[in-house]
């Protein structure tokens, strides 16, 4: 029997955080989900300390340096789970959420569920423009696309196994992000939401993500909107 849940963990020298969300991550969702840690090629303690706390039922892989995008679908490529989930490796998103979307995913037998940190009351940004910035590629995602998402740069996007093995991801930076929920948008699978609880961080405390990241978002929904219907299956 396949895991119901796998959790891929993109790591990139997070040894401050990395110790305390891998505990939260087992302690919420350790019983029933495969986890699979994949460091890439951080400078830091971060492989020592996922080796460390890996237990034998996980998975922990070290690739070069090539950005998130590409360690996620490394982590993709052997997930076993019947869905699919990420999870950073800073504080910024609670494990203690992934429980209640998987139960929501299965009870309603979802394609795809994104954790939507605009449904819920709670403080939405350090920084104005990050805020602006992903309520912005949201608007556009939802023009072009036609979709309905709230939080279209979530992190929590959880998949089913079987539809995401049938997408050829190729973006190996942030665009892997937009690159996933246009896959699936125009493969005509629907994405439904739900509100988790969010703790922004400051890029003094190690977000990675900024404005040049953005225009590459962009880039990715205009010239993905023109791709012919082929082009989004193995």
């Amino acid at each position: 029997m396949p895991p119901r849940l796998s959790i891929i963990v993109p790591v990139y020298n997070e040894e401050s955080t990395l110790q305390e969300i891998v505990q939260r991550v087992f302690a919420a969702c350790g019983d029933f989900a495969e986890i699979i840690f994949v460091d890439d090629g951080s400078k830091d303690r971060s492989l020592t300390i996922l080796k460390d706390l890996a237990r034998p039922q996980d998975t922990v892989i070290t690739k070069k340096n090539g950005g998130k995008g590409s360690a996620v679908r490394k982590g993709y490529a052997v997930a076993k789970g019947t869905y699919v989930v990420v999870q950073d490796a800073d504080l910024e998103y609670d494990p203690e959420e992934i429980p209640g979307l998987l139960t929501y995913a299965e009870k309603n037998n979802l394609e795809a569920l994104w954790g939507s940190r605009r449904l819920k009351k709670q403080k939405q940004f350090v920084h104005m423009g990050h805020f602006l910035g992903g309520t912005t590629l949201t608007y556009i995602c939802n023009i072009l696309y036609f979709s309905r998402l709230t939080d279209q740069p979530t992190c929590y996007k959880m998949v089913r196994g079987d539809i995401l093995k049938t997408l050829p991801l190729k973006e190996n930076d942030f665009r892997f992000d937009p690159e996933l929920t246009v896959m699936l948008l125009r493969r005509g699978f629907h994405i439904a939401e739900q509100p988790i609880s969010y703790h922004p961080r400051s890029m003094d405390e190690g977000k990675k993500i900024n404005w040049t990241d953005w225009f590459k978002w962009v880039w990715v929904f205009v010239t993905l909107r023109f791709r012919p219907r082929s082009y989004f299956t193995v």
